[in-house]
C-alpha cells in the first residue's frame, strides 16, 4: 500500500483548535506523562526577530538540554522548504556577499511554578 502525504506550505501549518480541544490535548499529555506536565514560555520579541528573517515561513522547535542538564527548547526559523535558517546572505555596500548567522534561540522559561513562570492561572491549563 502506498502512503500519500499532503504537504501544506510551511506558512500555513498549524490551526486554531479552540479552548476545549486545546485543554483536552494538554490534559491528555500531562496525564500520560506527569513528569513532563509543564510547558515553556517564549517571548514575543525573539519570535518576532526569528519570523522577520528573510525567507522565514515558520518556526521549528526542538527539545533540548541546557548547559545545566535542564530541559529546554531550541527554536529557529525555517524557510519554505522546511530547512532551518542558519545563515542569511547579506550584500555589503561594495556588492560583496557575506553571510550572517540566523537566529537559533533558547532561554525559554518553563511554565512550572517551581522552576520558572507560573502559568497555572491560564484557562488552557485548568487544575485537574
Amino acid at each position: 500500500m502506498q502512503t500519500q502525504t499532503h504537504q501544506r506550505p510551511i506558512a500555513q501549518i498549524g490551526e486554531h483548535v479552540g479552548i476545549e480541544l486545546g485543554t483536552k490535548l494538554v490534559k491528555d499529555y500531562f496525564d500520560a506523562y506527569p513528569e513532563q506536565a509543564y510547558g515553556h514560555v517564549i517571548g514575543r520579541d525573539i519570535l518576532d526577530k526569528i519570523l522577520a528573517q528573510p525567507g522565514c515561513e515558520g518556526v521549528v522547535v526542538y527539545p533540548a538540554l541546557n548547559e545545566n542538564g535542564k530541559k529546554t527548547l531550541v527554536y529557529a526559523g525555517i524557510d519554505a522548504k522546511g530547512k532551518a535558517i542558519v545563515k542569511i546572505p547579506m550584500i555589503q555596500s561594495d556588492g560583496a556577499i557575506h553571510f550572517e548567522d540566523g537566529i537559533i534561540a533558547d532561554r525559554s522559561i518553563p511554565s512550572n511554578p517551581d522552576e520558572g513562570v507560573d502559568t497555572t492561572d491560564t484557562e488552557i491549563i485548568p487544575e485537574w
